[in-house]
């Protein structure tokens, strides 16, 4: 899943390095005892610790989410500035709010036989989280999102399924509600018709309970405020009312939170050695056009090879 980062050696305090573009998202399965109430959803959401998913999921190259609040939008400049970021900062989370997670107290769910582990309807919460075999930095994720149910009183296991097996599974509705309570699945990158699209595949009941579903929302979660918002945008034109009806739809999904990003995933991973060449691409670097500064096998990520210069 992984390959290295685009850090100049030069300048390695320089991070986050990649360029995020998507975010690799954990689902809740809604069927699960419990994690039909938003309660218990964003307990977990919010006691996760995300700082040390970006330090080993991403190994320090990409933004964390004290650098870019979370949203449904990725780190990007244009896509950072289609929504009001202060109408939703009271609704959003930097992550492991331990204080804040336990008052799940307050909602009634509690460990009422001493044990250490909370009951809703009269059941203990135990659930699975998981992700595909072999996806290292998946896997790093989902430890700690386990990591993060012991710390509230929420027991959480991890299992790692074959990714042959795992894709027939979240793809289809109803999910079992054995092993699959918590797991993870990707979301759009950048491109044309983003934020929109992503918005679509996270929110949109078009895709919920059906089978062989590649699209999204493997929640099942509807919202019909939500739909609205997401059929409305394609036709609006004017800039203030797109932006409100991204903000409103970033509203929902932090309130609601039918599934939560895991970390921001750079575009590309690459790593530059400069004992021979220098002056490849990076962020800020002058050049007219701009070169993405991404690995230059393909698209305009070529033209870096033009300004490569000997060191000696």
């Amino acid at each position: 899943m992984a390959e290295a980062g685009p850090a100049r050696f030069d300048l390695p305090a320089r991070g986050p390095y990649g360029i995020g573009a998507s975010l690799p998202t954990a689902f809740f399965n809604t069927t699960s005892n419990g994690l039909d109430q938003v309660a218990i959803r964003k307990a977990i959401a919010i006691a996760v610790d995300y700082d040390t998913i970006i330090a080993n999921a991403m190994t320090n190259q990409s933004a964390t989410f004290d650098q870019v609040p979370r949203s449904l939008m990725n780190p990007t400049p244009g896509e950072q500035a289609s929504y009001d970021q202060a109408a939703v900062k009271d609704l959003q989370w930097a992550g492991k709010d331990i204080e804040g997670a336990k008052k799940l107290h307050d909602a009634g769910i509690v460990d009422t036989n001493g044990d250490g582990n909370r009951e809703y309807n009269g059941a203990e919460l135990h659930y699975v989280a998981t992700c595909p075999n072999g996806w290292s930095d998946w896997q790093a994720a989902i430890e700690v999102v386990a990591a993060a149910g012991k710390e509230i009183g929420i027991d959480i296991t991890t299992n790692y399924p074959e990714w042959s097996v795992y894709q027939t599974i979240v793809t289809n509705s109803p999910l079992p509600t054995e092993d699959f309570d918590i797991f993870m699945m990707w979301s759009d990158g950048a491109g044309p018709t983003q934020p929109w699209s992503r918005i679509r595949h996270l929110m949109s009941s078009e895709f919920a309970g059906t089978t062989n579903n590649w699209n999204g929302n493997w929640s099942g979660y509807k919202n019909p405020a939500a739909d609205t918002l997401i059929n409305e945008i394609p036709g609006l034109t004017d800039a203030a009312a797109l932006k409100a009806a991204y903000t409103e739809l970033v509203k929902i999904y932090l309130t609601d939170v039918p599934s939560f990003t895991l970390m921001y995933r750079p575009q590309a991973f690459h790593t530059v050695n400069e004992t021979a060449w220098t002056n490849f691409p990076h962020d800020g670097d002058g050049t007219n056009p701009p070169v993405p500064p991404l690995d230059m096998t393909d698209g305009w990520g070529i033209a870096g090879l033009y300004n490569l210069t000997l060191v000696n």
